[in-house]
């Protein structure tokens, strides 16, 4: 067992090396370079019977771990989304570790119930949602989805789901666009509605939902005797960051009551520019609401921002209360574990309270507006060139392109690019994930990582250009 004094002499240590692993990030392979399995043939078969140094754990965190790591904090870091830390929100994720709560009541931690209250407060106002939304923290996007297709649900069917089970209410809908994240499909798949009850509609030529279509598959659903129970509109789709129209949506969910979430897991915190504030016209129709402060808010995994119009339904929805979890505060004060699905809750709002204080909302502002500047100015860059071609509108922070060497075929085209991403990420220099738009297969770049800099995506683009300007077919 270690002592108190090995602990903090450990401690010190580590923070060393921490402060150490960031100095040198750029020194590793962004993208891991190990294969399949070669980390388990590196890990003993069976655990210790003694006790093992804390020195030996670090000799083979360096030597095993780090080397099958992909390095998501690394600034030539651009695929997928960012998964962003900061100093402040890892020395917050120090203080959660240490004090080691379990925070599913009031009474069990009340200021880390009263701080998640006022953080989402901050939050709901940095990005302009209106006053009469409450907020929670969630652990995913994927989990705060779930949690609204469950409330939906449940409205719909006057909460008699969650008493007699889904068979109790028949041929509820679901609906989101054609370019929506795999999430809605995996909750209405959890939810007992159905894969086959969920309903994607068309985009329109920036691949967002097109509302008119939207209406349409409704009143179809309506005649053929189904019931719609939630549309899922996305602010900045996890293709191209397409954003929805939720105004027109909202209008068509409204006039049907049908439940309108809005997924905007990364884009989401572009709305606390002011310049952004379009992305979310027609707020006043939706009834929940998320984004990822990890993702883009430079806040360590996990922290999931959920808002809802209607937390009475929420609640109603998840509330359960065995004798144990009964106590004298009940009904006075917020008890987060019933707006969600697990008991079990960490102290997550600490991180954020460290990260808006460190910040300051005009830091926030500044690094986002940097990010968004970036994608602008590569999007420039990749249209000045004659053999490449930006395929979706650069919104946010997201640029889509391909290399397109003029005369070559569809076919070869989507084999060219797919063999340039893999000569890229196999570099160790950079790492870009991609998509498929219209067929074409498509290279993402995203600037948002916390510390990219210019001279990163440059650096980044240089390497495109002249891998791909030397690859054969």
């Amino acid at each position: 067992m270690m002592t108190l004094d090995e602990f903090r002499k450990h401690a010190h240590e580590l923070v060393d090396w921490m402060a150490h692993y960031f100095e040198n990030i750029e020194d590793y392979p962004v993208k891991s370079q190990c294969k399949p399995g070669e980390i388990l043939k590196k890990l003993p078969e069976k655990p210790p019977s003694d006790p093992q140094s804390f020195d030996s754990l670090v000799m083979d965190l360096e030597e095993i771990i780090l080397p099958g790591m992909t390095h998501w904090q690394h600034p030539s870091f651009f695929a997928y989304f960012p998964a962003n830390n900061s100093y402040p929100s890892i020395l917050a994720e120090m203080i959660i570790s240490t004090i080691g709560a379990q925070c599913m009541n009031w009474e069990t931690s009340p200021a880390a119930a009263e701080l998640e209250e006022k953080m989402m407060t901050w939050l709901r106002d940095m990005i302009g949602l209106p006053s009469y939304f409450e907020g929670v923290i969630q652990d995913s996007a994927s989990a705060g989805t779930l949690v609204a297709i469950l409330t939906a649900r449940e409205k719909t069917s006057g909460f008699r789901v969650n008493e007699t089970g889904i068979g109790s209410v028949a041929n509820l809908r679901i609906y989101c666009s054609e370019q929506a994240h795999s999430s809605i499909e995996k909750g209405v798949k959890i939810s007992g509605i159905g894969k086959s009850n969920l309903v994607k509609i068309p985009v329109r030529s920036d691949f967002s939902m097109d509302p008119v279509l939207l209406e349409k598959a409704l009143e179809e659903d309506i005649k053929n005797g189904y019931q719609p129970s939630c549309v899922v509109a996305t602010i900045g789709t996890t293709g191209t960051t397409a954003v929805d129209p939720l105004r027109e949506i909202g209008l068509v969910c409204r006039k049907y009551n049908v439940w309108l979430h809005v997924d905007a897991a990364m884009a989401g915190t572009a709305l606390i520019l002011p310049e952004f504030q379009w992305m979310i016209e027609g707020k006043e129709y939706i009834d929940s609401f998320l984004f990822n402060p990890h993702k883009w808010m430079f806040t360590n995994f996990d922290c999931t921002a959920f808002f809802t119009r209607d937390a009475v339904s929420l609640i109603k929805t998840f509330e359960i209360l065995p004798e144990y979890l009964k106590t004298r505060t009940r009904g006075k004060v917020n008890d987060y574990r019933d707006w969600g699905i697990p008991l079990g809750r960490k102290f997550r709002a600490l991180k954020l309270w460290s990260v808006i204080r460190s910040f300051g909302t005009k830091g926030l502002q500044m690094k986002i507006r940097q990010h968004i500047s970036y994608a602008a100015e590569l999007k420039n860059m990749i249209s000045a060139e004659n053999d490449f071609e930006i395929l979706a509108p650069v919104v946010i922070n997201v640029v889509c392109f391909r290399y397109a060497p003029i005369g070559t075929d569809e076919q070869k085209l989507n084999i060219l690019n797919e063999k340039l991403n893999h000569m890229l990420n196999d570099s160790g220099r950079i790492y870009l994930s991609h998509t498929v738009i219209n067929g074409k297969y498509t290279l993402r770049i995203v600037t948002g990582q916390t510390n990219v800099t210019m001279e990163h995506v440059i650096k980044a683009w240089e390497l495109i250009k002249d891998t791909a300007r030397k690859i054969s077919i």
